[in-house]
């Protein structure tokens, strides 16, 4: 009896920690006030940061599907004002570009995985490979 309390305390515990590990990460900040106007240095790091963003292999191969042409893009960026590129910036840093789907995955198989193994364990049955 108590071995059995034990086994379900021990598989409770394994399952409790999987979900709190899954949780997605939760960040807070201060957001910029609208009324104030933004700096040219920040004008130039989110001016970086859509750079590099364009620069990704499947945002450009995208945008050319598209049948957009770098000096178009570069075009309709210098003609945006500072908030725009802000408000782009900051949708930027929202896009997960093939960020972690792989990961997601992953994690699914593996959670299914585990819950296969532990309906095995708590229906009493065995799994014998031979």
């Amino acid at each position: 009896m108590r071995r059995a309390i034990r086994k379900y305390v021990t598989w409770y515990l394994v399952v409790a920690m999987l979900v709190i590990g899954i949780a997605p990460k939760v960040q807070a900040g201060f957001s910029p006030s609208e009324a104030i106007g933004l700096a040219s240095a920040e004008r130039s790091s989110n001016l970086q940061k859509i750079q590099k963003f364009l620069e990704v292999k499947m945002v450009g191969e995208r945008l050319k599907v598209y049948g957009f042409t770098p000096e178009e893009i570069q075009a309709r960026l210098n003609n945006l004002s500072d908030q725009q590129i802000h408000q782009v910036a900051l949708k930027i840093d929202d896009w997960k570009i093939g960020g972690d789907s792989a990961l997601g995955i992953l994690i699914t198989v593996l959670l299914i995985f585990i819950l296969v193994i532990l309906i095995i364990q708590l229906t009493g049955h065995r799994i014998v490979v031979k």
